[in-house]
């Protein structure tokens, strides 16, 4: 197979790029209990885009691991997770951002930089797809690769400490053209990067 890119994403920063149907995509959690915010699009359409709700209906469970079938907003599925080292992936949690800091930890908080900002950053750099520019309104709900987001009993939400290590992989399968978006989260005030938030790798081949 033919390495298509290879690029170690700083904590905090984004990553844009294309995955051509039938081609392996990887994250690598370098150094461990990395949360690693990712959405992804149609090539061809990008109001098709990655649906949480639906992929875990169609699964039937809230995590994703190997054989989750990511499906999108009309009903197809975008890409396979085909290898999984880490063994669960959190589609609940979302992204953080400047004002869900503020209202979560503290009002000085609002300052502190945050993945929604580092996906509209990569929407408004990264050029038009399918001849449109997108911006805020094509940021849906995303996955947070190597994340852990247990559900309480009272079906609520908690940020816990990661349950990756160094090393660990997710890798997918693309099942049409995708563009995917990465923000390496930058988040300082809850565990989901071991309070220090560190690089992460991206890989794809054709």
């Amino acid at each position: 197979m033919s390495l298509l890119f290879d690029q170690v994403v700083p904590a905090g920063d984004g990553f844009r790029g294309t995955l051509p149907t039938g081609s392996r995509f990887r994250i690598t959690d370098l150094e461990g209990n990395q949360a690693v915010d990712t959405l992804f699009y149609s090539l061809d359409d990008p109001t098709e885009r990655y649906d949480a709700a639906a992929t875990m209906r169609a699964q039937q469970r809230v995590y994703l691991t190997t054989g989750t079938r990511l499906i999108s907003s009309r009903g197809r599925t975008l890409l396979t997770i085909t290898d999984d080292t880490c063994g669960q992936h959190d589609t609940l949690g979302g992204a953080c951002a400047c004002e869900t800091n503020q209202v979560r930890y503290a009002l000085d908080r609002r300052h502190m930089h945050a993945c929604r900002e580092t996906f509209l950053l990569q929407l408004a750099t990264g050029g038009p797809v399918a001849g449109r520019m997108l911006g805020i309104r094509d940021i849906a709900h995303n996955i947070n690769f190597f994340m852990n987001v247990p559900v309480t009993p009272q079906g609520g939400l908690s940020f816990a400490d990661g349950i990756s290590a160094p090393g660990r992989f997710v890798e997918l399968t693309a099942a049409m053209d995708c563009l995917v978006l990465i923000s390496n989260c930058p988040q300082l005030n809850n565990p989901c990067n071991g309070w220090n938030p560190t690089p992460v790798r991206m890989q794809a081949w054709a």
